[in-house]
């Protein structure tokens, strides 16, 4: 592709989300994204492969963004194309009264993916910097703060600390690390909350709950930018996709994906001679029969 989105959204250096746009397309058209996402998709399916063979290494792609940016179906047609026993998708909603009695951490550890495998997080660790410091409130359920004049600046600074070592020691031990924040205009999601309510088949996917959210969309975008300038680190980038029109978005994340799994060095387990020698004799015994 004549585009590199991989370098277009990584964020180096201090990241703006005012600066950063939402409707950006390039010079393709919706036509030719879609084509290309249909070749992109072939060749992550053979990454995957790869990735599932070599066995030594995973990948996670985390996905964070607002309330109709194309989560759900930025998984399903970038992924879609994948073999479903080398790929795993977590969608975290408001945690359990079991999840709430770990720390915030716990329950993303559980659903990490294992070697050879890609782990999707649709929502992530991230909600806790996230809608918890839109709703500090949300904290007292951990059950460890008394008030929310605890959660200080002090409080926030070792959420991202913690994140960050956390992130860290994935990328140490075999697991590299996605972040993409799907860049969606309030005037997008204004549109496409409103087609929820207007267009039948899709009225299961509107909540009542989104709209006092969108109300605070301006908040949300301020988290957004803090959580991304303290956490996007060289083995840990964080990505921000225009996300305006989805196709554009998903041909982003695809290349991305695909990019950051070319750089992994994958390889197909080489057989050792002994083992070559036996395939000679099966495939004899085969064709003798």
């Amino acid at each position: 592709m004549n585009n590199n989105f991989s370098d277009d959204f990584l964020i180096k250096g201090n990241f703006s989300i005012k600066k950063s746009s939402t409707e950006y397309k390039g010079k393709l058209t919706k036509e030719e994204g879609v084509q290309l996402l249909i070749q992109e998709k072939e060749k992550l399916r053979q990454l995957q492969e790869k990735l599932y063979a070599d066995g030594s290494k995973s990948l996670l792609v985390v996905l964070q963004a607002m309330d109709a940016a194309g989560k759900d179906s930025l998984i399903e047609h970038v992924f879609g194309g994948v073999n479903p026993q080398g790929c795993n998708v977590t969608s975290f909603k408001t945690p359990s009264s079991r999840e709430y009695s770990h720390d915030f951490l716990w329950r993303h550890y559980l659903a990490l993916p294992q070697k050879g495998m890609i782990g999707i997080f649709n929502r992530s660790h991230y909600e806790s910097v996230l809608v918890c410091k839109v709703h500090p409130e949300y904290n007292l359920s951990e059950k460890t703060w008394k008030s929310v004049k605890d959660f200080d600046k002090k409080f926030w600074e070792n959420r991202y600390e913690s994140i960050r070592n956390f992130e860290k020691h994935l990328s140490q031990n075999g697991t590299t690390i996605i972040k993409i924040f799907l860049n969606v205009s309030k005037e997008e999601q204004k549109k496409r909350l409103l087609d929820r309510i207007n267009e039948q088949e899709k009225n299961w996917k509107f909540s009542a709950a989104d709209l006092p959210e969108r109300a605070l969309f301006d908040q949300y975008m301020e988290c957004y930018e803090t959580a991304i300038n303290e956490t996007s680190k060289d083995e840990t980038p964080w990505y921000v996709i225009p996300a305006d029109n989805k196709w554009f978005a998903r041909l982003s994340a695809i290349q991305i994906i695909i990019d950051t799994l070319e750089k992994m060095d994958l390889n197909f387990p080489e057989l050792s001679e002994e083992d070559k020698a036996g395939l000679d004799d099966a495939k004899k015994q085969l064709e003798n029969q």
